[in-house]
């Protein structure tokens, strides 16, 4: 049995804890590739007009997968609990995709996690176990190795990035779900742009997530959306130890366009720029914003020294 996973949405947030689920239970899996022209291209054709690029891409990479795996898992997040619940996007992803493609004779694998009405992850990896024709205790021995390998791999990145805070080059804060973040297509330019600026690219989404949600508060407490409020956590965590904040949003994204606001009127102490991806071709636009950010961070600091 072939398991396809989508590289898009909740992969780049859990994909070494299912990757590693599945492994331990001999079952392979088929990672569709990194996004390109022609997995946005393909998955714009199913996406509505109105919805966001991230969902489009997460199309692309479903339609991708059919054909070449005997199963696909479609994950759905409804609510985390006391966490806050999940954006529309989360929640409609496996409805979405089921009628996007309800002619192409697919099997779909659903991960549901809704804490207000049912258990938490483990509940929600045995029942993947038992989709895939497994026994409880194996599901439960391959969550529990699972867990610990995600664990490891969160701690190896937040180890890494505390070593990125140290020394005295200009610290750039990257604040954008992971699946904008980490695609090499959404925010990779942005990446690449500002390493070739000489700056060091903070990660938000590397932090200690339990913390990172307390300090939400710090700069909004009404925040309904457990994503967003860690990464706005992320950024009072942060805040002290670098020199500007990058917002990197993709359009039309409704909870981004709110959190983004926030923070700019919110976060006073340091250059914020709120950069929109709208997936068109072309980081000629994106490398002028950013170098020109760049520069007026280095002013800012020029100044600072000489005050000091």
């Amino acid at each position: 049995m072939k398991i396809g996973i989508p590289r898009a949405l909740l992969y780049y947030r859990y994909h070494t804890l299912w990757e590693t689920f599945f492994e331990e239970l001999g079952v392979e899996t088929v990672i569709s590739p990194p996004t390109n022209k022609g997995i946005l291209d393909s998955g714009s054709i199913y996406a509505i007009d109105e919805s966001c690029l991230p969902m489009k891409i997460f199309l692309g990479h479903v339609e991708w997968l059919i054909g070449r795996c005997d199963m696909i898992l479609l994950p759905r997040i409804a609510s985390l609990g006391r966490q806050g619940s999940a954006c529309m996007r989360y929640q409609a992803a496996y409805d979405v995709a089921r009628n996007a493609f309800r002619g192409r004779q697919i099997k779909l694998l659903d991960y549901n996690v809704d804490l207000r009405k049912n258990g938490g992850q483990i509940e929600t990896f045995l029942s993947l176990g038992r989709a895939v024709g497994k026994k409880r205790a194996q599901s439960l021995h391959a969550y529990l190795a699972a867990r610990q390998a995600d664990k490891a791999v969160g701690t190896a990145e937040l180890l890494h990035q505390q070593d990125l805070l140290r020394g005295d080059r200009c610290r750039i804060l990257v604040v954008g779900h992971p699946y904008n973040v980490y695609d090499p297509y959404v925010g990779g330019p942005v990446l690449d742009c500002l390493r070739a600026l000489n700056t060091v690219p903070i990660i938000a989404d590397i932090v200690d997530r339990r913390e990172a949600l307390e300090r939400s508060a710090n700069i909004s407490s009404t925040l309904p959306w457990a994503f967003n409020r860690q990464l706005v956590g992320a950024i009072d965590i942060y805040r002290r130890y670098v020199d500007g904040i990058v917002l990197m949003s993709t359009f039309p994204c409704g909870p981004d366009s709110l959190v983004n606001e926030i923070v700019v009127r919110r976060v006073r102490e340091l250059p914020v720029l709120n950069l929109l991806i709208d997936g068109q071709e072309g980081s000629a636009g994106l490398e002028t914003r950013l170098e020109s950010f760049v520069d007026i961070i280095h002013f800012k600091r020029e100044e600072d020294i000489t005050l000091a």
